[in-house]
């Protein structure tokens, strides 16, 4: 107990302390002290604090657990930090969210022919390249013939007993292409009467090989992919490969001049080895309904396996462009489209003599 105090006078039970200019503030929320406050000593002959704060000696690590010092150089800043693992991810499932979102709604358009650019970009070129990069590992040159813009008809050359060069053939275009133009296929009465086939064939861009279709989408401004052998190209035997066939009546050569469009041939060397048919069962062909019935050396012995292509090795080359717009008053002419189209089937033939050359094996790297 103290005693009375003096008028004038002030006691107290504990030391007054009163802080130094350099003194830390009081901590709050829990705040750890910084290591430069905490490292600063007394001043010299001034009063003890340990009662003002208390001791955290406990849980403060230690200057050689990897605190740093005060008087320690500051290290420059580092680069920006990369986005985790985890983002990309992130990302693709909200943007799947969204294309589903989308779908469902029918928040999306397709033109007056069904095609649908989405899940074209979506869907179907992501499937078909791992096909035509990984697998195939094709090669492309010539792309600088194919028009930046306006119409073009893109002829090729069809093989493979399965038209797999014709979703090669567009996917490749429109990853190679600068503008990244979509090729507008144009196929058999066949392929439009299948259930899941006419559905696909539809949203990708493709529709029934006929003059009027083909002159719209040129009109139009598309490119249009035309295989003028047709079935007598796909279902040839392995002994005939890549032996061009008939082009038929040339109808692709009148939508070309009336509508002045440039005609691209186009070289697919590949597509014949993914297949070999080795023989044609026309009866159970007849059967069937079908253009032909394959025997190749996995089909049908592996049952689903044999439909596994074999991993040959593609070359595509687009060849320059044959001009029709000044023969648009000749559309008519049988002897005009008769040279025009044999012009055409001649440039594919030698160009594909020329990339088998440059491909001696079938199946190399």
């Amino acid at each position: 107990m103290s005693g009375p105090e003096e008028p004038g006078e002030a006691r107290y039970d504990v030391p007054l302390t009163v802080p130094g200019p350099d003194a830390e503030p009081a901590r709050r929320n829990g705040h750890r002290r910084t290591a430069a406050t905490a490292a600063d000593p007394a001043p010299s002959g001034g009063p003890d604090t340990s009662l003002d704060e208390p001791d955290t000696s406990a849980d403060e690590p230690a200057e050689a657990a990897g605190e740093p010092r005060a008087d320690a150089p500051v290290a420059p800043p580092g680069p920006a930090v990369a986005d985790r693992p985890g983002d990309h991810w992130d990302r693709k499932v909200a943007n799947g969210l969204a294309f589903l979102r989308r779908r469902l709604s029918g928040d999306y358009e397709v033109d007056e022919f069904g095609f649908d650019p989405e899940l074209t970009d979506a869907v179907f070129h992501p499937l078909v390249r791992l096909l035509y990069r990984d697998w195939f590992r094709t090669e492309v040159s010539g792309v600088e013939h194919v028009p930046e813009s306006g119409p073009g008809l893109v002829v090729g050359n069809h093989a493979g007993t399965v038209a797999l060069d014709a979703l090669v053939l567009a996917t490749a275009l429109h990853d190679q292409h600068p503008a990244h133009r979509y090729l507008r296929l144009l196929g058999a009465d066949l392929v439009f009467r299948m259930p899941v086939v006419s559905e696909i064939a539809r949203k990708t861009g493709g529709t029934v090989a006929c003059n009027p279709d083909a002159e719209r989408l040129l009109g139009n401004g598309e490119l249009v992919g035309v295989f003028p052998e047709g079935f007598k190209g796909v279902g040839k035997l392995y002994a005939d490969r890549y032996k061009l066939q008939r082009f038929g009546r040339g109808g692709f050569v009148s939508a070309a001049l009336r509508t002045g469009t440039p005609i691209v041939p186009v070289a697919i060397v590949g597509g014949e080895e993914i297949y070999p048919m080795l023989a044609d069962i026309k009866p159970l062909a007849r059967l069937l309904k079908l253009p032909y019935f394959p025997i190749t050396p996995t089909f049908p012995w592996l049952g689903p396996l044999g439909m596994v292509p074999l991993p040959s090795k593609w070359l595509i080359e687009f060849c320059p462009p044959i001009p029709t717009a000044h023969l648009r008053d000749s559309a008519d002419d049988p002897l005009v489209v008769f040279n025009l189209a044999d012009q055409v089937r001649e440039t594919i033939q030698q160009t594909l003599y020329k990339l088998l050359e440059r491909r001696p094996d079938p199946f190399g790297p």
